[in-house]
Formats: structure tokens, sequence, C-alpha cells
């Protein structure tokens, strides 16, 4: 069973880095690359092909990060009961965990507006009329939820070690 919780672990650790590295590739290398003069012409298409070729990764990702939390969390002597009665949200690992699960919820749902709704119609507008005022506010709308994902990421990740490693500062 341990050698599972093990590769449970492993696997957590590898959907974060998917997942986290790819809105970091979006922002540090994508986003550069469309901004240049020359790629204009094919920017949106680029945008919105290689944002659906990430969703399927993202959303595996998401998957695969609540399927391993829930085993990881279990493996470590907690049930399912646990989240009703209490006992897990009593001491600091507890605060950690339930804002850790607050912040995750947050990113799953500001992810269905920007994958399923806002960031179709912006690329679809871009692609269409790319000088329409509503396809630039639909864009800067995608681009801010993607920024405020990321440090929602970000500050998941950081709850995540510090429920492994310690809250104490």
């Amino acid at each position: 069973m341990h050698l599972f919780y093990l590769f449970s672990v492993w696997l957590h650790i590898l959907a974060a880095a998917v997942w986290v590295g790819g809105m970091v590739f979006f922002g540090v290398v994508l986003v550069p690359v469309i901004r240049r003069p020359e790629n204009e012409r094919v920017a949106a298409s680029l945008v919105q092909l290689t944002g659906l070729r990430f969703r399927l990764a993202g959303w595996l990702s998401l998957a695969l990060l609540f399927l391993t939390g829930c085993f990881n969390l279990f493996y470590r002597a907690f049930a399912w009961a646990d989240l009703w009665n209490g006992r897990l949200w009593e001491d600091a690992f507890g605060g950690a965990l339930a804002l850790k699960l607050l912040l995750f919820v947050l990113v799953l749902l500001l992810s269905c507006l920007h994958d399923f709704t806002i960031g179709p119609r912006a690329a679809e507008l871009w692609r269409t009329d790319p000088t329409s005022p509503q396809a630039g506010r639909l864009r800067r709308q995608a681009s801010w939820i993607g920024r405020l994902n990321i440090l929602l990421a970000l500050l998941i990740v950081a709850l995540g070690i510090m429920l492994v490693r310690g809250w104490s500062w």
C-alpha cells in the first residue's frame, strides 16, 4: 500500500507540474510570441489551437490532482467521516487544507468560466473581427482570469508544501 501511496504522490506532483507549467508557458512563452508584429496574422489561431490543446491536459491534471489528493489524505489516516465530524479541521493542518480546497474550488470555477465561456468567445471574435471592442474586452477578461488562476495555483502549491512540511513560519 505504501508503494501505491508513493505513486499517488508522484502523480499528484506531476499533475501539478503539468497544470502550473502549462499556465506559465502561456504567459511566458506564447503571449510574447503572439504579440510580435510578424505573428499578428496567425496570433488568434495560435492562441485558440494552443488553448484547446492545453484544455484537455489542464482538466486531466485537475482531475488527477483531486483524485490523488483524496487518496493521499485518506492514506494519512483520515476518512470521509472526518470531513463532517470536525476532526480534519481542528488544527493548522486542517486550516491549510481548508484554504487549499477553497482555492481549488475557486480555480475550478474560474477555469470553467475561462475555458468554456469567455476564452472560446474571445478567440472566435479575435479571429473573425479582431478590432471589435467586444473582442478586446473578452480577451482582457480571459487574460485576467488566467493571471488570477496562476496566482491561485501558486498559492495552492505553497499550501501543499505547508501541509507536508508543516505550517510553522
